[in-house]
């Protein structure tokens, strides 16, 4: 049986935490470039905080199909695909945008919540329950 740590637990929403901040960073950059004629928005690559974390946890594959291009461990930023671009080149959608920082926001709460749920435990245990 797997046993899960406080270390662990820590660590996780930690990276969480960081991830939503990366998000949310990406997202006030194509923010803004909203009128920049030209501009390409950027998203943080959730392929590449994956095969960071695979590589962290020292995960190995037991097939080609598997896990394929472990990468870095920071979040990387790419060119967002799906969007359409305007005539001016520019394919910045600001409720894209906003949505993406409402969703780091919530990310970025939950960990914070666990964390101080967490550190109120803790001060409890020092206090031995006062």
């Amino acid at each position: 049986m797997n046993k899960i740590s406080d270390d662990a637990i820590m660590s996780a929403l930690g990276r969480q935490m960081n991830t939503a901040v990366a998000k949310q960073g990406v997202a006030a950059g194509n923010l803004a470039n909203l009128d920049t004629p030209g501009y390409r928005a950027k998203e943080v690559s959730f392929g590449d905080l994956l095969d960071g974390e695979v590589k962290r946890l020292g995960l190995t594959t037991t097939s080609q199909n598997q896990l394929p291009g472990v990468g870095e461990t920071t979040p990387e930023t790419r060119d967002a695909e799906e969007l359409t671009s305007r005539r001016d080149g520019n394919n910045v959608q600001l409720d894209h945008e906003l949505l993406t920082m409402t969703r780091a926001t919530s990310d970025f709460t939950a960990a914070q919540t666990a964390l101080s749920a967490k550190f109120r435990v803790i001060r409890f245990a020092i206090n031995e329950g006062r």
